[in-house]
């Protein structure tokens, strides 16, 4: 098995992880508003979705040191094939057409970018000034799109997807410095990026809870976009990766960018009627989601949701 195709392999289980993750991530915003970040930490729940999400960060780290950004960022689009039905399931309704719509046209386009793109194990890093530079710019942005103002899930969900898709390109730094056997393992460059690293996955982490309030499927489609976008534009301009094609697979990419944005919008209009949740489903039982057993900032979930609703009007 070459390098490449060991990142695929691991790039799929990591979706599956970051899906489930996001299921209990969008539960525990929708059933528990009315308490403190203090009771959030100290939730059974809440933490069994952050292990979740540790386990496919770390899958997903192996995974950049064998593929290429442009390949194994694409790959977390499956996240949002795992997480729509996942969440319909555990709310005991069925994935609706407009659901369905959504999600084909959204993995469409991000395999369209996928096809596009190319390139070896990678033996490129980012030097700590570009490190720097690209933290500092994605702070701002990121910033910018968590200011008050309407449709907060929808730029939540882009600033956590910014986040992720930056925090995959300094671990992708991290990892082939520190494994390169080029110089010492807990170099500058090592240790400064790692911290940087820390920052933005807890940054991403802690905004996607924030977008899950209001449903999960047209944040998580949001997410999933934002961040291979993110981290091919810095694999691109920095790393020296390359689109397959010429100009017909840049114009296979931007097609592909725009299927996926229409599929966030499908996705950000359905709201299906709320069906009743069977807590005493297994994978809920696994993901210790029984109710009142987390609680949220009331500033991050203002009111009550049914906890049947996993798929929002606004993402």
């Amino acid at each position: 098995m070459n390098a490449v195709s060991v990142a695929v392999a691991l790039s799929l289980v990591s979706a599956v992880a970051y899906a489930a993750a996001a299921v209990a991530q969008e539960r525990l915003a929708s059933r528990s508003p009315g308490s403190g970040v203090l009771r959030l930490l100290g939730s059974g729940a809440w933490w069994s979705s952050v292990g979740l999400n540790a386990s496919a960060a770390l899958l997903h780290v192996v995974a950049l040191r064998y593929g290429p950004l442009t390949v194994v960022q694409p790959l977390g689009a499956l996240t949002l094939v795992a997480a729509v039905p996942m969440g319909a399931r555990l709310a005991g309704r069925r994935v609706s057409a407009v659901e369905w719509n959504g999600t084909a046209l959204t993995l469409l386009g991000l395999g369209a970018i996928l096809v596009t793109a190319s390139g070896p194990a990678p033996d490129d890093v980012l030097s700590v000034p570009e490190a720097l530079a690209v933290a500092g710019a994605t702070a701002a942005l990121i910033g910018v799109l968590s200011r008050p103002g309407a449709r907060p899930g929808l730029r939540h969900a882009t600033a956590s997807g910014m986040a992720s898709g930056v925090a995959s390109a300094l671990t992708q730094t991290v990892t082939v410095a520190a494994t390169d056997r080029s110089g010492p393992l807990l170099s500058v460059q090592v240790v400064g990026v790692a911290l940087l690293v820390a920052a933005f996955a807890a940054g991403g982490l802690l905004l996607s809870q924030v977008a899950y309030r209001g449903g999960l499927g047209a944040p998580l489609a949001t997410v999933t976009l934002a961040n291979p976008l993110a981290a091919a534009v810095i694999g691109l301009s920095l790393l020296g990766e390359r689109l397959q094609g010429g100009p017909a697979g840049v114009l296979l990419a931007l097609a592909g960018a725009g299927l996926a944005s229409w599929g966030v919008v499908l996705l950000s209009r359905a709201a299906p009627a709320a069906a009743p949740v069977d807590d005493d489903h297994p994978v809920a039982a696994v993901l210790a989601l029984e109710p009142g057993s987390a609680t949220a900032e009331p500033a991050l979930v203002p009111r009550p949701h049914d906890p049947g609703h996993l798929t929002p009007a606004t993402r």
